[in-house]
């Protein structure tokens, strides 16, 4: 006996096929099913944009950051080597210097000894000789940049003289140096001691 399309129950619900003699329809639990999502792949086989990993900008960042350090560190090992370098330089410097001042000086202690060998020699002859050595000490400090100041009749200075004395003096005008008690040597910054004198007094 023939058999008819089914009507469907009613709207809006799946129409029914038809069943054929010997046809065996499967269950709908039987239809594929869809799987779990998959990550895209690029074009050449590798992860695309999503797959797992660091994204490129994170592994630069790392490695501007490394070489930084790297130059922070090499930095700081430089400027220790220059500050050792400049305290072995400037130590050097001072022992130069400290040689060539004493050597200087030699000249002078020589004519010294020489003259105590000759303590038993006229006394006339004797002090000129110590006036001698004490002219050559006075050169040498010139030389080094100390130059000696003993000068009388001069005004008076704060910045060359120290005042050890006020004298009413009537040969010497007012606020001039009458007499030097110790000799000063250099001048401004390079000043070793200002000359101690005695002033005329102000009227």
């Amino acid at each position: 006996m023939p058999t008819h399309p089914q009507e469907p129950d009613r709207a809006g619900s799946d129409p029914v096929e038809p069943v054929t003699e010997g046809a065996v329809r499967p269950p709908r639990g039987d239809l594929p099913q869809p799987g779990p999502p998959t990550r895209p792949e690029a074009a050449n086989g590798e992860p695309g944009p999503d797959a797992a990993g660091p994204a490129p900008a994170e592994d630069e960042y790392t490695t501007a950051i490394q070489e930084l350090e790297d130059r922070w560190r090499r930095a700081l090992a430089d400027l220790d080597n220059f500050r050792k370098r400049h305290a072995r330089e400037l130590e050097r410097e001072r022992a130069v210097e400290r040689s060539r001042t004493a050597a200087a000086f030699l000249p002078v202690l020589d004519n010294l000894e020489l003259a105590l060998t000759h303590a038993d020699a006229d006394p006339g002859a004797i002090v000129e000789g110590i006036r001698a050595v004490r002219d050559q000490a006075v050169n040498v400090l010139e030389l080094l940049g100390y130059p000696r100041h003993a000068e009388t009749g001069v005004a008076f200075d704060p910045a060359r003289h120290e005042v050890v004395g006020v004298v009413q003096d009537p040969d010497a005008p007012p606020g001039t140096v009458v007499e030097v008690l110790r000799p000063g040597y250099g001048d401004g910054e390079r000043q070793l001691r200002p000359a101690a004198v005695t002033v005329a007094k102000r009227e």
